[in-house]
């Protein structure tokens, strides 16, 4: 999480947003190589309907489920028991769910896909669908909702860069690796499929990266926020004090009334 790796990805964005801007048709050109790919029904996309793709894209989608899964639970315990320890670093709680819920979560699948209303590849007439091609950088297409910008399943998987960030110095740039193999391999998976333009998948690499980058700036690095592992374990038990006593004091009225 330097600052090199954030200029890399500030570079890729802005290279990409030029030529997918300037020649929108290239989005329509690339996804037009896999628009050709036809089964023996005839089907186009047909590697959305291959079994073995499919099944793994579902595979890639668990990775950052499982990722995530024990920070979610050692937050519900200290939620739930606030004189209890959390189990791993708070400050590791705060970082992996933050960056989950606001890339993946709140800017994606919230924000962007439900709103900015670009059709998907498979849905526009010059693949056979009934909706218009937009270019990325204009809202307002024929797409009601859960549409193509960004790739929710791109950011989901380009997310595992986040954990990969907390991982030892010394198997660091292998994490980081497989993180960004498999964000790669899911943006592959999905303009194969229909579901997205190059330009859907790579800013959903690009803004996740943006989100996750910040978020660590602020919590691991920046003197000014940066937090310690004790001030997320003080705040929680904060905010979860009031409700525990609540409830405690409930069983408590109770057990004197027996």
């Amino acid at each position: 999480m330097n600052r090199t790796g954030l200029l890399i990805v500030l570079a890729i964005g802005v290279v990409a947003g030029l030529v997918f801007g300037l020649f929108p048709g290239l989005d329509l050109a690339i996804s037009g190589y896999f628009y050709r790919v036809v089964d023996s029904a005839q089907n186009t996309f047909a590697w959305r309907l291959y079994p073995p793709l499919m099944m793994a894209r579902d595979a890639g989608l668990w990775v950052g489920t499982i990722l995530i899964a024990p920070s979610v639970a050692a937050l519900v315990i200290k939620l739930l028991l606030p004189r209890t320890k959390l189990l791993i670093s708070g400050r590791a709680i705060l970082f992996l769910t933050a960056t989950m819920a606001l890339g993946p979560g709140l800017l994606v699948n919230v924000i962007l896909k439900d709103h900015w209303d670009r059709p998907r590849p498979i849905d526009v007439t010059e693949f056979g669908g009934v909706e218009h091609f937009m270019p990325w950088w204009k809202p307002g297409g024929d797409c009601p909702s859960n549409c193509a910008f960004v790739s929710g399943d791109v950011a989901g998987a380009f997310w595992t860069i986040a954990p990969a960030a907390l991982t030892p110095p010394q198997v660091r740039a292998i994490a980081y690796g497989a993180a960004i193999a498999l964000g790669t391999v899911m943006a592959c998976f999905r303009m194969m499929a229909g579901a997205h333009f190059p330009s859907d998948v790579i800013f959903a690499g690009v803004f996740t990266f943006l989100i996750i980058w910040l978020c660590y700036a602020l919590i691991y690095r920046w003197p000014r926020t940066r937090l310690e592992d004790a001030d997320v374990e003080r705040a929680l038990e904060r905010i979860a004090m009031p409700g525990y006593s609540f409830i405690v004091g409930i069983f408590r009225r109770r057990k004197t009334d027996l």
